[in-house]
């Protein structure tokens, strides 16, 4: 019989169905150490946030077929040791979903009828009913910063109650804002005609403080901010500025840069600011469904089926991964690559397996185009499980082709190609030599370079002096070339200029390339 390792607290109903596969130990708050000692005896081990899995853990985890997180992160797991040693990694990506939507709902509501405050002056034997005239929400218009599961949830009901919706989310389709009711606008107009503003988004370095003091002073002075997403979205200081000088009337929030909030000027605010301590996923029901989650996810496991929310890479050998991993890594870059080039607003992917690749099993490159192409939205949230399906929740239609009679490269090649709110582009990539990654032809333009952490991208016109003038516009901004090269079909002609820079590209200097004669084009980006 299977044996289970439970290391943290578990909702019974979790464990009730881990009992009918497996026999299954509870040992919580184990050292490290001692956690090292009794994890070869198991099949499998189930966590919350306590346990951290190390490499260290996980290598000495020999019979270990599956790591289980009964909630949404897994930054407390080692995900490319357990990897290598062909160990599924599962989460509950949706555990919590209903009890986050909710929560932010709730905080819209107490912000807008002072129903903190008012419950603490009643305790405190008053009667005060003129202090807390509120807001109805009725007939406002909310902005939805993120139209993932939860910002959309909080949008069907905000809905019902007879709101308005904008939407702002570069990574989604009209079709499918539409369908949930919302009219998809850009950040700016979001920002000026919301009454209400809710955020869902992860936070990466591009929403790191989106709310800041230029954002919120684009805002109505009746209007309220909400955030039970991510801590450090808002700039919490240009936030407390904002509302004690009257520049917006409200925000509420349940997160925050550093947690526990500490020494923050957001406490001495009145009824003007909601704070609560990070209660999104804290419902009973939410405890209990990323418990049976998970725990049916191992069962599945154990029992030989495939787990439906694998962090990783569910169903393969260490020896098949070791053999697809240097292509998957190729598409999942190309991926990242032409999701950039085309704009985050993508329609439209196409995956074209060229000479071997053509012959081989696609399923897996196509989904790891796919984690590529949404990386730049949903970050770690997109995996080679669920790919497909965000995929398909933002209206991205696949296209999958073949043609195994290119015979360019050895081992094959991958086109791709995608529509998006920057148009239609495509870049084509292969393994190299030792099994580095190219990238081939940008635009069908030819061009044969490795892919950098920051990139510029030209469209221009083939004639002398283009080269020299941006290497010198970049270098009047002290930008480093580390390598550069340009594809053309016709000499004088269009051409594409690649280069690989040392650091971003500091702000406004796009816009001084496209004034360059010649120039009809530019983009950057970050891989």
């Amino acid at each position: 019989m299977s044996k289970v390792l439970v290391s943290d607290t578990i909702d019974q109903a979790g464990i009730d169905i881990l009992s009918q596969v497996a026999q299954v130990d509870i040992k919580t708050n184990l050292p490290p150490e001692e956690l090292i000692a009794i994890i070869p005896d198991y099949d499998a081990l189930m966590i919350r946030s306590g346990t951290r899995v190390t490499k260290e853990i996980i290598e000495a985890g020999k019979q270990l077929k599956i790591i289980g997180r009964a909630g949404v992160g897994v930054d407390n797991v080692d995900v490319p040791a357990a990897t290598r040693q062909g160990i599924v990694v599962v989460n509950s990506p949706e555990g919590n979903t209903i009890a986050a939507a909710e929560h932010a709902l709730a905080m819209m509501l107490s912000l807008s009828r002072h129903i903190p405050d008012a419950n603490q002056s009643v305790k405190n034997n008053q009667w005060d009913r003129k202090s807390f005239i509120g807001t109805e929400v009725y007939k406002k218009t909310l902005g939805v910063v993120g139209l993932g599961k939860i910002g959309s949830h909080v949008a069907t009901v905000a809905r019902a109650m007879g709101m308005r919706l904008l939407a702002y989310d570069p990574f989604i389709s009209l079709e499918r804002a539409d369908q949930i009711g919302c009219l998809l606008v850009d950040m700016d107009m979001l920002l000026q005609q919301s009454d209400y503003i809710t955020l869902h988004m992860p936070k990466t370095p591009e929403t790191t403080h989106l709310i800041d003091a230029e954002a919120l002073a684009k805002m109505k002075p009746t209007a309220r901010i909400i955030n039970c997403a991510r801590g450090g979205i808002i700039d919490e200081q240009a936030l407390f500025e904002a509302l004690e000088a009257g520049k917006i009337a409200g925000a509420a929030l349940d997160v925050f840069e550093s947690e526990p909030l500490e020494d923050s000027p957001l406490r001495s605010l009145g009824k003007e600011m909601v704070l609560t301590p990070h209660l999104g996923a804290s419902t009973a029901e939410a405890q209990v469904n990323v418990a049976i989650d998970v725990a049916e996810q191992i069962r599945d496991v154990l029992l030989g089926l495939p787990a439906r929310s694998a962090v990783n890479i569910p169903g393969l050998s260490p020896n098949v991964l070791e053999e697809l991993r240097p292509y998957m890594q190729l598409a999942e870059t190309l991926g990242n690559l032409v999701g950039q080039l085309s704009g985050g607003r993508i329609e439209m992917l196409n995956v074209h397996l060229q000479g071997e690749l053509a012959t081989n099993n696609s399923q897996p490159l196509v989904v790891a185009a796919l984690k590529g192409l949404l990386s730049q939205a949903l970050r770690e949230r997109v995996n080679y499980v669920n790919a497909s399906i965000e995929a398909k929740e933002r209206g991205i239609r696949v296209i999958e082709t073949r043609d195994a009679s290119i015979r360019d490269y050895s081992g094959g090649s991958l086109h791709l190609s995608a529509i998006g709110s920057l148009g239609e582009h495509s870049v084509t990539g292969a393994l190299l030599g030792d099994g580095e990654i190219h990238i081939t032809s940008v635009d069908e333009f030819p061009v044969n370079v490795p892919p950098s952490r920051y990139m510029l991208f030209t469209l221009h016109r083939d004639m002398p002096g283009i080269i020299g003038k941006i290497g010198s516009l970049l270098g009047s901004f002290n930008v480093n070339i580390a390598s550069m090269q340009v594809g053309r079909k016709i000499v004088r002609g269009d051409a594409v200029m690649v280069l690989s820079i040392d650091d971003p590209l500091p702000e406004g200097i796009l816009s001084e390339i496209t004034k360059v004669p010649g120039i009809r084009d530019a983009y950057t980006v970050t891989l």
